[in-house]
């Protein structure tokens, strides 16, 4: 028989107000909807300041929503590519705070792979098997999460078995690996350009843009997904005589989870080809190119030859998801299961939350450790993949600041320093609140100092709050 939440069934939950009955009934983490608040809050407050700009500039308003630059399609787009090599590396940050270390090193890492894999792609096998061969993508990529592997795993085994603090080995490896070996393999020059398959990864070319057809296919798949995992997540509680959500709490979750995969697909769908692009696109797989009509606002949105035409009378290409975006919310899921569904996840967060309990309970936190660090290696390498095909070039200063940029990133969603606590999720909203704050700034033309001065204020505060949040908990 199974048990249906019943917010008036004892005299606690019956004084409890809407709000408090309402996340209790759809088990949503206000945290979670706090940081979404957030992140759109940051966006709006970006939309205005943009648009003030543009007005004391006395020039035109742009297609924002309030007449600014950010909430565009162009810079939605761009923000969510942007976003995908912290968050992928987030994700791994989450379990390694958990288990109360710290990775310092994930930006020398991510720096040191991109080397490896560049220079191998352009200097050895390109004039071994011939350049745009296609096992060379495939053996570059290999090799990168390869080494990425490795040295996450030499960071564990410095921490576990030689008992160094994890802070200290990884600031060792954030100074050696991509300014000292990176800058080694590379002789500190810029190493391109890159295969033409492997930079397929990077969504800065249009075969790594899925376009609208695939994006809705994809949306109307991840819809589908989400209502099963739904359905038989009830199945499940009723099956084992777990407490059951209200069928509304269902529904709506359902619902809200549709409204933000479509309304984030159509986003993507609305962001057309940079005009040049479309240009040589057409050229080069001779496609006819419709005669159209000049923009007399001067603003070339379609070419056609060498006129500036208007997108409805020319040719045109929408964007749709990036790779970059699809590797990004793979990972996320897959971290996800990991954390939570496996006993792996269920032992980080044991070693975390007490970790002489979980020795004497027969883990070997030991081993777990060099597991985790190495987990956290293989998704810098992934992340190392991604930056380097989306710059096609690999540079020493390629990962410059990322290890604060994917702290700041788990700090801010949710994660506790102190260990034992922390979310995926969270950790990727965390990225996306990040490079929004960051996207915004550029955008309004901020020196690089005052960036920065803003980058650390919001970390210090996510750690304050983190702490006023565990006072309040306890």
């Amino acid at each position: 028989m199974s048990v249906t939440i019943d917010t008036n069934s004892s005299p606690a939950m019956a004084k409890e107000g809407p709000i408090t009955r309402f996340f209790r009934a759809t088990e949503i983490d206000a945290r979670v909807v706090g940081m979404i608040a957030a992140i759109l809050g940051v966006w709006f407050i970006f939309e205005i300041l943009t648009a003030l700009q543009l007005w004391t500039q006395e020039r035109p308003f742009n297609e924002g929503l309030l007449g600014g630059s950010f909430l565009m399609p162009r810079n939605l787009w761009t923000l969510l590519v942007q976003t995908a090599s912290i968050a992928i590396m987030a994700t791994g940050m989450v379990l390694v705070i958990v288990m109360r270390h710290i990775d310092l090193s994930v930006g020398g890492i991510l720096t040191l792979v991109a080397t490896i894999s560049a220079v191998l792609q352009v200097q050895y096998l390109g004039p071994a098997l011939g350049v745009g061969h296609w096992s060379i993508w495939i053996i570059a990529t290999l090799v990168a999460l390869g080494v990425g592997i490795l040295i996450g795993a030499f960071n564990g085994y410095l921490t576990a078995y030689l008992a160094i603090p994890s802070f200290i080995v990884t600031l060792g490896g954030l100074i050696a690996y991509g300014r000292g070996i990176g800058f080694y393999i590379s002789d500190g020059v810029t190493i391109a350009p890159l295969d033409k398959t492997f930079k397929i990864v990077g969504g800065g070319v249009p075969d790594s843009w899925l376009g609208p057809t695939w994006s809705w296919s994809l949306a109307a798949i991840a819809c589908a997904a989400v209502a099963w995992s739904i359905a038989n997540g009830r199945k499940q509680r009723k099956r084992f005589n777990f407490a059951m959500r209200p069928m509304w709490a269902e529904i709506l979750l359902l619902l809200l989870a549709a409204m933000a995969i479509l309304g984030v697909t159509l986003i993507v769908n609305s962001y057309p080809w940079p005009p040049k692009l479309i240009e040589q696109y057409a050229l080069l797989n001779q496609i006819p190119i419709p005669a159209g009509v000049e923009d007399k606002s001067g603003q070339a949105i379609c070419m056609a030859g060498d006129k500036a035409v208007r997108c409805a009378d020319g040719l045109i290409f929408y964007t749709g998801y990036a790779v970059p975006v699809l590797i990004a919310l793979a990972v996320g899921l897959i971290m996800t299961f990991i954390a939570s569904r496996t006993q792996f996840g269920r032992y980080v967060f044991a070693i975390g939350g007490n970790p002489e309990a979980a020795e004497l309970a027969g883990i070997n936190t030991r081993m777990m450790t060099v597991k985790v660090f190495a987990l956290m290696g293989l998704l810098a390498a992934i992340s190392a993949i991604v930056s380097s095909a989306r710059l096609d070039a690999a540079t020493v200063s390629l990962g410059d600041l990322n290890e604060l940029y994917v702290i700041a990133a788990a700090v801010i969603g949710g994660t506790s320093l102190a260990g034992g606590l922390g979310t995926i999720y969270g950790a990727m909203l965390g990225a996306l609140m990040m490079q929004s704050i960051s996207s915004g700034m550029q955008l309004l033309n901020l020196p690089s100092s005052w960036q920065n001065i803003i980058v650390g204020s919001v970390l210090v505060f996510a750690v304050f709050v983190d702490q006023v949040y565990r006072r309040r908990v306890k």
